[in-house]
């Protein structure tokens, strides 16, 4: 008999009642590291630090790993904050992604009212992330404990992700074949509902354009200078046309990053940072040479020189209804969320400022997210091609809040994230065990991943050995 056969003769469908079971002393494990677990997103809250420079944060929440038992390989695809955490041994193999990067421009105290913090960071956790990491970490150990315990054959891996807003760092780490052996992936999102089913997302690219021209007095020598500032207005106007002639569903947003400091010095420098996204990759492969030219034509208006600094893109999400029936069923067993008296008044005051506040009498209601496309993108797009991938949200900020939001780094910061991630560790880790002791559904999740694919080979929005960006949140430089 083969050594396959012999492992896969070991892995068996364990019986509803015993699944419960176990499902119960895992919410009772993450319940026990419920304070632990908190004191680290707070501290990752605190430090809110950019992606691919999220150092103490990765190295927090790869100790407490080790420390788990888990085997640590820090320094993953090149990216020094990237890394994985490895706990059991054999089939299946089960990824938890873990993500803890902020968002710049979005420094905000945890009080019900736009008040940026007092210690000089411009970083906010707008996203959730210091959540996101800390709850899939929980859910990592309570499983490798219930692995030891029972005996069960199987991996868990902890993917730490840094760099997801923007910096598409599991890009990087699918392309290093680091899912190769994976068998599921599982992942969540902080959000202001409960959320689950087989959605997918926008495909995104992103690009910034540098415009080098030549300065000079601007009343009194403007002949002389060439305007970078003006290359940049142009490219704009440009990208403004552009949207009328590209596919329904397009998305295409910019922010200028630098643009000259003084109206009497013509500037030499000037920088704009696009995004390109669509609910399908190849078109957002077709709209980049055509942003392109946008840029080339405003440098050639303005006789400035061109750089361009191509940062990559993610794919959108592949859905795989065989691993979302699995995690929507376990979100809609464990959603028990309720606020106290001192979160309802804070989430009141967080609502008087929502233009489109949600009433909170139904906060552990379940959305069904099937068949959605949501408007966000997700480098977790480019996981799901290789592997069945499946996620959820959970309610960590006050009904209605939109991401990327002070009331959602506010919210955040206290008990209310505190809820929704506990909640999120729950289910990822009921999850996780659910599809180590069932074949039959990892099985299912891959014909239906294959069956999704249609042939398609993986093809990452990304330029023939493209590093790492590592430096794409520092501020920039002429």
């Amino acid at each position: 008999m083969s050594r396959f056969v012999l492992i896969a003769l070991t892995v068996f469908a364990l019986p509803h009642s015993v699944r419960a079971d176990a499902k119960a002393d895992l919410a009772a494990a993450i319940d026990r590291r419920a304070d632990e677990s908190w004191t680290i997103a707070k501290q990752i809250w605190e430090w809110a630090e950019p992606g691919y420079q999220e150092t103490r944060s990765a190295k927090l929440l790869a100790d407490t790993l080790e420390r788990a038992g888990f085997r640590v390989e820090r320094g993953v695809a090149g990216i020094p904050t990237a890394f994985t955490a490895t706990i059991g041994q054999g089939k299946p193999v089960i990824g938890i992604l873990g993500e803890y990067d902020a968002l710049p421009g979005l420094s905000q105290q945890a009080v019900p009212e736009q008040l940026s913090r007092d210690d000089g960071n411009s970083y906010g956790h707008a996203c959730g992330h210091h959540l996101f990491g800390t709850a899939s970490m929980a859910a990592a150990i309570a499983l490798g404990e219930q692995l030891a315990k029972t005996k069960q054959p199987g991996t868990i891996r902890f993917y730490g992700c840094p760099a997801e807003e923007g910096g598409a760092a599991k890009t990087f780490m699918v392309r290093d074949g680091l899912f190769a052996d994976c068998d599921a992936v599982l992942h969540w999102h902080p959000g202001s509902r409960n959320a689950a089913g087989d959605a997918s997302c926008l495909a995104r690219m992103a690009v910034k354009f540098r415009f080098k021209g030549t300065s000079a007095h601007a009343a009194g020598a403007p002949e002389q200078g060439r305007s970078s500032v003006d290359a940049v207005e142009l490219t704009a106007h440009a990208a403004e046309l552009l949207r009328e002639h590209t596919p329904d569903f397009t998305r295409i947003h910019h922010t200028i990053t630098a643009g000259g400091q003084a109206p009497n010095v013509v500037p030499d420098f000037a920088e704009i940072y696009f995004y390109v996204r669509h609910p399908q990759s190849e078109v957002v492969a077709q709209l980049y040479p055509r942003l392109l030219k946008c840029a080339e034509a405003g440098a050639l208006a303005t006789e400035t020189k061109l750089e361009t600094q191509y940062l990559g893109g993610t794919m959108e999400i592949l859905p795989n209804n065989a691993l979302a029936d699995v995690v929507r069923g376990n979100l809609k067993s464990l959603a028990d969320l309720s606020y106290t008296p001192e979160e309802t008044a804070f989430a009141v005051r967080i609502q008087e400022t929502l233009q489109k506040p949600v009433p909170l009498e139904r906060l552990a209601d379940v959305h069904d997210s099937s068949g959605e496309t949501t408007k966000g993108s997700t480098d977790v797009g480019d996981v799901s091609w290789v592997v069945p991938t499946a996620g959820f949200s959970t309610a960590c900020w006050v009904p209605g809040t939109p991401g990327h939001s002070w009331q959602a780094v506010a919210a955040g910061g206290t008990t209310i994230g505190r809820q929704g991630m506990l909640l999120a560790a729950k289910t990822l880790a009921a999850s996780g065990w659910d599809l180590v002791t069932d074949p039959d559904t990892l099985a299912a999740a891959k014909v239906e991943h294959d069956r999704r694919l249609n042939g398609r080979e993986y093809k990452p929005l990304l330029s023939p050995g493209q590093k790492p960006p590592l430096d794409y949140r520092n501020r920039p430089e002429p």
